[in-house]
């Protein structure tokens, strides 16, 4: 029996003994929020929903069993993005079940926002996940459609008040039904002043009465190019007196330390070495599945001169006795698929353990090397590239510095790589 009393998140009195690891394994997300900005590939902000790599359910045990060696006081694994689970839901199950087999004695949780989750509470139940969060945000659909201009649900669109009450409908359903399913739930909400701030006494009192166990206020944090970038960040003393009256109806979390999509350690103290760790998983996979072969983009098949977003097609190499030859032409997913074009291009080149590119965005990288592929952002000679990624050389003689490589805003000539 897992003693639930360790989770730090839940119970303060184990935040200074007991740490928490999140594995950033949900890239997607299935709303919009005017205070979240979707370029999260960043290690040096520390806020829900920025993590500096993006793993596969594999890649993200490994990096758990890499973290269990170096941290011994790892009492749960949570999955908080960057996205939403349940965008995503069958990676996001196959990483649970991969860490239960792996670390049975791990407690499991999970944030969402609810808008896909109903669907799913049993298997979380099998699979013995004890703790979820959903974010609720308010009750009244006009409000919240201040803060969700749309939601895609059953992969339809919805804007406004019918996408908030979509959401809100989904929300309540999976409450009530985590609790039928003996889990504990906590219900984050984000202080938005003069958004919802006047209506959070009234959502504390209707998810205490639809069985909430305890609620977390989350003071918003503006964000650059964000709807509510100008909106001025909630004081300490301001979330204090919001806590206080939350009290009167549901017991309130008051540690909260606004953790990334990939904290690790204790809360307050994330460890900082695993970046590093993340990406020593990721390399040992693509090794272990012995990936022979290697994509290139290339406007006329001699040199690597080609942007990865503009490239319909590439070329597959693979060693031969006389140096490499080309075996077949690839075509790429279509453009404007956001991170889907890039999860897709990793399942077509799964085989293959690098991708050579004249130029990349950061995070159509990030999300292909979360399927297990090296990208090397070059110029010069193809068979130069397949020499050093055939033959293990230090990738660092051939790639671009990075004064030269695509910036965060890279879109390209063709929104490839949005």
């Amino acid at each position: 029996m897992k003693d639930l009393s360790k989770h730090p998140c839940f119970n303060k009195e184990a935040k200074s003994e007991y740490g928490r690891i999140h594995l950033p394994i949900a890239p997607k997300c299935n709303i919009q929020c005017n205070y979240c900005n979707r370029k999260y590939d960043c290690v040096n902000e520390s806020r829900p929903g920025v993590t500096s790599s993006i793993l596969s359910p594999t890649q993200a045990v490994e990096y758990l069993k890499l973290m269990s060696e170096k941290l011994h006081n790892i009492s749960v694994v949570g999955i908080a993005g960057p996205g939403d689970p349940f965008a995503t839901p069958e990676q996001t199950l196959e990483t649970l079940r991969l860490v239960k087999k792996s670390f049975p004695e791990m407690m499991l949780c999970l944030s969402s926002n609810g808008l896909n989750l109903y669907d799913y509470i049993e298997e979380l139940a099998e699979l013995e996940v004890s703790h979820v969060t959903i974010t609720m945000n308010g009750l009244d659909t006009e409000y919240l459609s201040k803060i969700y201009p749309w939601v895609n649900y059953k992969k339809k669109m919805y804007r406004g008040e019918e996408g908030a009450a979509i959401l809100l409908e989904q929300q309540v359903r999976s409450l009530e039904k985590l609790k039928k399913n003996g889990m504990i739930a906590k219900i984050n909400t984000i202080l938005i002043p003069g958004v919802n701030d006047h209506i959070i006494e009234d959502l504390a009192k209707f998810v205490s009465i639809h069985g909430a166990d305890t609620m977390n206020i989350i003071p918003i944090k503006p964000v650059a190019e964000t709807p509510f970038e100008n909106i001025k960040e909630p004081t300490h003393e301001a979330r204090k007196d919001v806590l206080k009256t939350i009290s009167k109806y549901i017991k309130p979390m008051e540690h909260c330390a606004r953790c990334r999509a990939d904290a690790a350690g204790l809360i307050g103290k994330d460890d900082k070495e695993r970046h590093c760790l993340m990406k020593k998983a990721t390399m040992k996979q693509i090794i272990e599945q012995n990936r022979d072969k290697v994509a290139v983009a290339s406007y006329e098949g001699m040199l690597v001169n080609q942007h990865l977003g503009e490239a319909d097609k590439l070329l597959i190499f693979q060693a031969a006795e006389d140096g490499y030859e080309c075996v077949e032409t690839r075509e790429t997913p279509p453009k404007g698929g956001a991170d889907d074009r890039w999860l897709q291009l990793g399942e077509v080149l799964q085989d293959c353990k690098a991708i050579l590119v004249g130029s990349a965005g950061n995070k159509p990288v990030t999300l292909l090397e979360s399927t297990g592929i090296k990208v090397v952002q070059m110029t010069g000679l193809i068979e130069t590239g397949l020499d050093a990624v055939f033959n293990d050389k230090d990738l660092r003689t051939i790639s671009k510095t990075s004064a030269h490589k695509c910036g965060s805003g890279c879109r390209g000539t063709a929104t490839g790589c949005a």
